[in-house]
C-alpha cells in the first residue's frame, strides 16, 4: 500500500529530525464535539511544534493513506463522521473514501509504514468489561504490540476493563511504562487503583526501553501520562457515572459499538461538561509528552 507523506513531514524524517504522529479520529465529530474537536486539534498541534517536533495526522483522504494534513484535510476531518480500523485501511483505500479518519490501530499502522517511531493518542482502545461474553477486545491492543512505535496515552478509556486490558498487553509481550507515575491513569482521571509494572521519569528513559526492546524482542511500546491534575476529574464521579450508563446500556440492550457513546454521554452530563475540557487537556498534554520523547529519540 502506498503512503503518502506530507513534504513538510518527509522532509522532517529526511533530516533525522523528531516526528510525531497523531490519529485524526478524536478531531473529527466521532471523537470531540465542535468547536472542541478544533480546540484540542490546534492545541496538540502547537505543543508538537512547540516541543521541537513536526507534527503528522494520519487519515485516508480521497482513496489514499495520508501522513501529514495539508490545511483542506484538516478541514474535512474536523467534519468527518467515517471511522477507518486498521482491518479497514485497504478496503478504505480500495473503495477510495473520500475522508476516513484513523483509529488508534490504523494510525500506528500508519505511522510505522512511514518511519515514524513516537505517536500521541487520548486513550487507547482495550478489553471491554464483557469481553469473557463477547470477545471484544480492541485491535488497538496487536497494534501497540506489533508496530515498533512508542504510543503515548492517558492509559485506555474508562469504561473498560482496566486490569484485564493490561493483563492482555503483558501478554502480547508490550512494555507499559508511567510517565512519572507509578499508577494507571484512567483516561479522564489521574489514577485507576492499579499498579503499573513500570515507571519513567525522563523522555531518555523511555527511548532506552524502546531501544533495548527492539534489540532483544519486537514491537511497540505504551507510555501511560496522567491527564493535567488541574482539569482531572475526580475517580469517584466518573465511576458512578460508567456504572449508571452500564447499567442503562443493559436494561436497554444496548451492545457492542453502542455502549461507548452512551457511556460518553453519560459521563458529560454527570461531570456537567466537564468531560470534554478535561479531554481536550489529556490530548495536548499526551501531545506534549510525545514531542518531548521524540527529540530524545532523535538527540
Amino acid at each position: 500500500m502506498t503512503v503518502h507523506i506530507h513534504p513538510e513531514v518527509a522532509a522532517a524524517l529526511a533530516d533525522g529530525r523528531p516526528v510525531v504522529a497523531l490519529e485524526s479520529t478524536v478531531y473529527s465529530l466521532l471523537g470531540l464535539p465542535a468547536p472542541a474537536n478544533r480546540e484540542a486539534f490546534d492545541r496538540c498541534i502547537e505543543a508538537i511544534r512547540s516541543g521541537g517536533a513536526t507534527p503528522a495526522v494520519t487519515a485516508i483522504v480521497d482513496g489514499v493513506a495520508t501522513v501529514g494534513l495539508d490545511e483542506n484535510g484538516v478541514t474535512r476531518m474536523l467534519g468527518a463522521d467515517q471511522k477507518v480500523a486498521e482491518r479497514d485501511l485497504g478496503v478504505a483505500v480500495a473503495r477510495r473514501w473520500p475522508l476516513g479518519v484513523t483509529t488508534v490501530a490504523a494510525s500506528l499502522a500508519l505511522a510505522a509504514r512511514a518511519g515514524i517511531n513516537v505517536f500521541a493518542t487520548g486513550g487507547i482502545g482495550g478489553v471491554h468489561r464483557d469481553a469473557h461474553l463477547t470477545g471484544d477486545v480492541s485491535g488497538d491492543l496487536a497494534a501497540i504490540a506489533e508496530h515498533p512505535v512508542i504510543t503515548v496515552c492517558a492509559g485506555a478509556k474508562a469504561f473498560l476493563d482496566l486490569a484485564r486490558t493490561l493483563e492482555d498487553l503483558e501478554t502480547r509481550r508490550v512494555p507499559v511504562l508511567g510517565w512519572r507515575t507509578d499508577e494507571l491513569p484512567a483516561f479522564y482521571t489521574r489514577t485507576s487503583g492499579l499498579r503499573l509494572p513500570h515507571r519513567v521519569d525522563t523522555a531518555s528513559d523511555v527511548v532506552a526501553v524502546f531501544r533495548a526492546h527492539n534489540e532483544l524482542s519486537s514491537g511497540g511500546v505504551l507510555v501511560c501520562a496522567p491527564p493535567p491534575e488541574a482539569t482531572a476529574l475526580p475517580r469517584h464521579e466518573v465511576d458512578e457515572a460508567i456504572s449508571a450508563a452500564l447499567a442503562e446500556a443493559e436494561a436497554s440492550g444496548v451492545r457492542g459499538a453502542g455502549v461507548t457513546p452512551l457511556v460518553l454521554g453519560r459521563i458529560g452530563a454527570a461531570t456537567e461538561g466537564r468531560s470534554i475540557p478535561a479531554n481536550v487537556a489529556l490530548v495536548a498534554n499526551n501531545a506534549a509528552v510525545a514531542a518531548e520523547i521524540a527529540v530524545a529519540f532523535r538527540s
